[in-house]
């Protein structure tokens, strides 16, 4: 390998450190491999490039960095110390770029394959599990990475590249999503067992103007869809405790701290009484929602098939 003249400046310590990966990266796999076998002619045969590509890559790694990693014995080149210590940082670079390339491949894998399943808590005892068990019927082996959270939680973790898909309420309207209505779920005035209202099974949610709500926090979609029910009805509900789950609101409302607007629960729970809501009519709106522009993995683009078509049927 020629040795040129040092000539140009190398890159600042003080530089951008994206710059420098940037300007870096491209050499790094010819600079393992030389390293490896310690032969130009030989790495270059390895790694199917011209010896003379091979060499001055190599001339500018040295020169870009400053250092001197190769110490030339004909036609032969050893490590320097300050190679040598250049040289473990680069396989560990390269290893974890392999893994990554591999863990990316593995999770777009139609048969194996993974997608990152957003979901209401609500929705976290029999409505999701049973749409997995479902859909696996004829996929057996993709794999999912679930996340239970509140709606707009979800939606800014698919902003991020978290999640792929997500079900949730209100369907979301935005200009960077695609959302589409799925289903939609009766939600009950729950009352204290003992409560005056306890031995209806209808009631207009007019008649619970004058009680203590408990509810979701601020921000949770069934929140915003209590505040507007109740405002339909004529009145703002008192709030005298927020939560994060809807069971633990159903705890407090078997305790007699207060009435709740809740979807059914997955098993009855002693101590309440749940009761029809007439007027106005109180429903969520069960959507799934996905990134717009979004380039499906085949798991991904089956599990979103397989749940469209689940439409008006999503929670029987």
């Amino acid at each position: 390998m020629v040795h040129q003249q040092r000539s140009q400046t190398h890159l600042s310590q003080s530089g951008d450190t994206e710059d420098m990966a940037i300007t870096l990266a491209p050499r790094l796999a010819y600079f393992a491999g030389v390293a490896r076998t310690e032969h130009v002619t030989r790495a270059a045969q390895e790694m199917n490039v011209p010896q003379s590509t091979l060499s001055r890559a190599m001339v500018r790694l040295e020169q870009d960095l400053g250092v001197e990693l190769f110490a030339r014995r004909g036609r032969t080149v050893a490590l320097t110390p300050a190679g040598r210590t250049f040289l473990t940082s680069v396989e560990r670079a390269l290893a974890e770029i392999e893994r990554a390339a591999e863990e990316v491949r593995a999770d777009a894998d139609p048969t194996t394959g993974k997608v990152a399943f957003g979901f209401l808590h609500t929705m976290g005892t029999e409505t999701v599990p049973g749409l997995i068990r479902a859909f696996r019927a004829d996929h057996p082996r993709v794999r999912f990475a679930l996340v239970q959270n509140y709606g707009e939680a979800m939606i800014e973790r698919m902003r991020a590249g978290e999640l792929d898909l997500c079900l949730t309420s209100p369907v979301p309207d935005a200009p960077d999503l695609v959302a589409r209505r799925l289903d939609e779920q009766k939600l009950r005035l729950v009352v204290p067992a003992d409560h005056r209202l306890a031995t209806r099974k209808r009631v207009r949610l007019a008649e619970a103007a004058d009680e203590s709500f408990v509810t979701l926090e601020p921000g949770y979609g069934l929140r915003r869809i209590t505040d507007a029910l109740c405002q339909e009805a004529g009145f703002r509900p008192k709030v005298a405790f927020e939560g994060e789950e809807a069971e633990t609101l159903r705890g407090l409302v078997a305790a007699g701290l207060g009435v709740a607007l809740l979807p059914p629960p997955a098993v009855p729970r002693p101590g309440v009484a749940e009761l029809t809501v007439t007027a106005p009519r109180a429903v969520r709106e069960i959507g799934v929602a996905w990134m717009a522009g979004s380039v499906d993995t085949p798991p991904v683009a089956a599990f979103k098939k397989f749940l469209l078509s689940r439409k008006g049927t999503l929670l029987t």
